[in-house]
């Protein structure tokens, strides 16, 4: 992939004006690891309910499935730092925030701009590939690369022209089906070659808290947005109903879970989510008074944010220990 990408010819600037060092460091911090936790749990926690119920588990299938959810994402990020240029680097200058406006790298000149493009093609081709052999070579189910294609595309366009769902209003929807019930049902599905009813109602939660961190970060990107059209939901909205919208989906979420034992998961889950639950309230009470018209506090609950969805994901696959 990097001799792909070094032979690339910039318009403005040539990329062997950076070293070998500079391009992998970048592209190291454009890929944002921590932020991959939020599609890779949720796969484990389809597979490991594929072992729990049917007692089956390949480690070539998981790990070629969990690097297909890896390439996708980074397919998504680094298209996200190449169309979002311009937002970011208004954001970045005037509302600097670790869990929006992109990384920082493309304003701040530390990379050419080509970069995240042909990484985000190669990562999104290199998916594909994996797709094709998880199908046809390892013969994980008919359905494998249409949900393979059903979280790639919608990834890839989030940001990408002209489709670029993140300003149709429509993009965080699309992001709570491919980070909440796709990445449940596909590890699921991969390993059994079926979706279990079940999985539907696991996806809930995790896809409104998902879609809840979307929502959270676009606060900080807001005037950005605004100033270059970014038509996404937070602008559509405005904040005072994107913060009600938000409280109102943190609720649903913490209540599909606390009615869960009623539709046969284990009653223990009532107090494993507790702490999860507390978090999800703190931050609901927040929004509602206010408080993340504070800088600092909304960096802050922007974290807290990904963290009730980690939790989310983590108390399912606890409860089944």
């Amino acid at each position: 992939m990097l001799t792909f990408v070094l032979s690339v010819r910039l318009k403005d600037k040539d990329i062997m004006n950076y070293s070998t060092k500079e391009i992998i460091q970048g592209w190291f911090v454009l890929s944002r690891p921590p932020f991959h936790t939020v599609g890779v749990l949720p796969f484990i926690l389809g597979t490991y309910l594929a072992f729990k119920f049917n007692s089956t588990f390949s480690t070539p299938i998981f790990v070629l499935g969990v690097s297909a959810v890896i390439l996708i994402m980074l397919s998504t990020y680094h298209a996200g730092e190449y169309f979002d240029y311009r937002e970011d680097e208004i954001s970045q200058r005037f509302y600097k925030n670790k869990f929006a406006g992109g990384t920082g790298i493309m304003p701040a000149g530390r990379m050419p701009r080509s970069v995240p493009f042909f990484t985000s093609i190669v990562s999104f081709l290199a998916a594909g590939i994996i797709g094709l052999l998880l199908q046809f070579y390892f013969k994980t189910g008919p359905w494998t690369l249409l949900l393979g294609c059903l979280g790639a595309l919608p990834g890839f366009f989030y940001s990408t022209r002209p489709v670029r769902l993140v300003e149709r209003g429509c993009g965080e929807l699309f992001i709570g089906f491919c980070y909440g019930w796709l990445p449940v049902a596909s590890a699921y599905y991969i390993q059994t070659a079926a979706i279990i009813p079940i999985i539907n109602w696991l996806a809930i939660p995790i896809g409104l808290t998902i879609f809840n961190v979307i929502l959270l970060n676009e606060f900080p990107d807001y005037e950005a947005d605004k100033a270059t059209g970014k038509r996404n939901l937070l602008n559509r909205l405005g904040k005072k109903k994107g913060g009600v919208l938000y409280a109102a989906l943190s609720l649903l979420s913490s209540c599909a879970i606390l009615v869960s034992p009623l539709l046969g998961l284990p009653c223990k889950i009532v107090y494993i989510y507790l702490p999860v639950l507390l978090l999800s309230l703190f931050i609901v009470v927040m929004v509602l008074q206010g408080k993340h018209e504070n800088r600092k506090m909304l960096e802050r609950l922007c974290g807290l944010n990904i963290a009730v969805n980690l939790g989310t994901s983590l108390t399912f696959i606890l409860v089944y220990i």
